[in-house]
């Protein structure tokens, strides 16, 4: 037991659990009369879709079987969040908050029939991304990872 309990108590230290805090959407009733920028990346069966809560702003279908080369996990399932075009997704979000560098929060609403890998790829996708920087004469290009929305909301889609 003496050797037992200072092992366990120096073995715990050294674990981690990573939490990804999330927040809800404000309800309807606030009393703000100007308009909120709101972005909603809805994740459908069919592809991904931005909106601004009123509209669809851009539609990204799924890529193609043959373009894509798709996993199969240890379970035998076909991973099918590789048909999701996140690069595209990301390319876009990275254009609206060139336009808007102080927004922060995004909703992520899915149907109930996607999996829960997608939900975590696109939520990732929303985060953050890189973006490749052209290097000067006699330099390389540079990967920056450039935060996009990291105050994500998720929920149904309509």
């Amino acid at each position: 037991m003496v050797v037992l309990v200072p092992f366990l108590l120096i073995t715990a230290v050294f674990s981690r659990i990573t939490i990804l805090e999330l927040s809800l959407p404000a309800g309807s009733g606030a009393n703000d009369n100007k308009q909120k920028l709101s972005i909603e990346v809805i994740v459908r069966g069919k592809g991904l879709e931005i909106g601004n809560g009123k509209q669809v702003l851009a539609r990204f279908p799924l890529l193609k079987e043959s373009n894509v080369e798709l996993a199969v996990d240890e379970e035998g399932l076909v991973d099918t969040s590789e048909l999701y075009d996140l690069k595209l997704l990301s390319e876009y979000l990275v254009k609206i908050k060139g336009k808007y560098p102080a927004k922060t929060d995004a909703i992520v609403l899915m149907e109930p029939d996607i999996e829960y890998r997608v939900l975590i790829k696109v939520m990732d996708s929303v985060r953050a991304t890189f973006v490749r920087q052209k290097g000067g004469e006699g330099e390389g290009d540079v990967l920056q990872q450039v935060v996009l929305f990291p105050d994500i909301s998720i929920g149904d889609a309509p």
